[in-house]
This record gives structure tokens, C-alpha cells and sequence, in this order.
């Protein structure tokens, strides 16, 4: 994080509101690449869980998400069973959706059995990328497509191995989010910040 919150008037995608949250989302998170196996567990639930909503009503709600689901703990959550589903049925602090409550858990299960076939998720979930960010050229943030063939392929097998809530746009948005393409439009600052390759080793979690 920076020593000084970015000015609310330098240059952002345009998707970008006026709301702090959703600013600091935008500035320290969306689009840097993420090589964590925990962080990626964390974002490709969170993306699950946003289907159907707006993208703020679980950011406002990612902290609760972190307690009910033990930090996203794929072994902690793979092992909930029907109380801690009622539990979560009852919890404010998340979306209180028995459907994607039961997919985090499955999520958590495949999670399990991909990182024992292949060692590890991150190498998983970004070889369909090549291992590296694609970066487009975008002048307006409603150029960028709402699925691609490599999410479509991500899809395709993460549901193939018992993930839910995995659809081509979710799996899109999920690329977008940890950096495995960078949609940030050409006027925006943190995509200079991300041609720089010290600022982008600075910002890989």
C-alpha cells in the first residue's frame, strides 16, 4: 500500500465511481498480477459471489467473507458441513446465497484435489495466459470483451473439475482482476504504473 492514498482526480478506468472503496480496489488491486495461490482461491470465490450482483455490494462485504470463510482456507473451507452451511445462511457479512454458499465449498474441494494432480493453482490458472499478463490497448473501458477464448478454456475446465460459479465472463472478470490481462485503459495511471517492470515486481502478492 502507499505511503499516501492516490489523488481521487488522476486519471481511472472508466468504470471507476466516486466511492473510496471501490477507488483503493481499483488503484492497489484490479489488474496487478497476483501469483498467490490464497489470493486467487480468494478472488476467483469472490468473483463467483458477485454473479448477478454489482461488483461493490461484495466488496463492501469482502472482510465478512474473510471471517466466515477462515481467510479462504480451501482446507478449513473444504471440510464445512451442514451447520456451518446454516451458519452461513445466517451471516449478514456475505451473500446469503445457498448456491454459492455450496459452491465455495465444492470450489474448495476441487481446489484441493487440482493443487495434489499439479502442485500448485497459481501455474494452473495462469497457463491459460501463457503464464504472463496480456496487455490490451483500450481507450475506453467498454471496449474490453466480456469473455475471450482463454476464459471461455478456463471455464471449461475448472467446471470439467467440479468448480461452480465459474462461467466464461465470471472466469473474464476473474483474469481481469488479478492481472492476468491488463484492461486498464490507456489514459488510466495505473497503467503506467504496470509498464513499469520494478513498479509491477513492486505490486505482484
Amino acid at each position: 500500500m502507499p505511503e499516501t492514498a492516490p489523488s481521487p482526480d488522476l486519471p481511472r478506468c472508466n468504470w471507476v465511481p466516486d466511492d473510496p472503496l471501490y477507488r483503493a480496489y481499483h488503484d492497489e488491486e484490479w489488474g496487478r498480477p497476483v501469483r498467490d495461490d490464497r489470493r486467487l482461491f480468494e478472488m476467483l470465490i469472490l468473483e463467483g459471489a458477485q454473479a448477478g450482483l454489482s461488483w461493490i455490494t461484495v466488496l463492501r462485504r469482502r472482510e465478512g467473507y474473510r471471517r466466515a470463510f477462515a481467510g479462504f482456507d480451501p482446507e478449513r473451507i473444504a471440510r464445512y458441513g451442514d451447520a456451518d452451511v446454516a451458519r452461513l445462511m445466517a451471516d449478514p457479512g456475505i451473500v446469503r446465497n445457498r448456491a454459492k454458499i455450496a459452491a465455495t465449498i465444492r470450489n474448495a474441494q476441487a481446489t484441493l484435489t487440482l493443487i495434489e494432480e499439479t502442485g500448485a493453482l497459481a501455474p494452473f490458472l495462469w497457463q491459460f495466459v501463457g503464464g504472463e499478463p496480456r496487455r490490451n490497448h483500450w481507450h475506453a473501458s467498454k471496449e474490453a470483451p466480456a469473455e475471450t477464448a482463454e476464459s471461455k478454456a478456463m471455464s471449461k475446465e475448472l467446471k470439467r473439475r467440479g468448480f461452480g460459479f465459474v462461467g466464461s465472463t465470471i472466469c473474464y472478470a476473474f483474469m481481469q482482476a488479478v492481472g492476468m490481462v491488463d484492461d486498464h485503459i490507456e489514459s488510466c495511471f495505473v497503467r503506467r504504473e504496470l509498464a513499469s517492470p520494478i513498479t509491477s515486481a513492486r505490486r505482484d502478492r
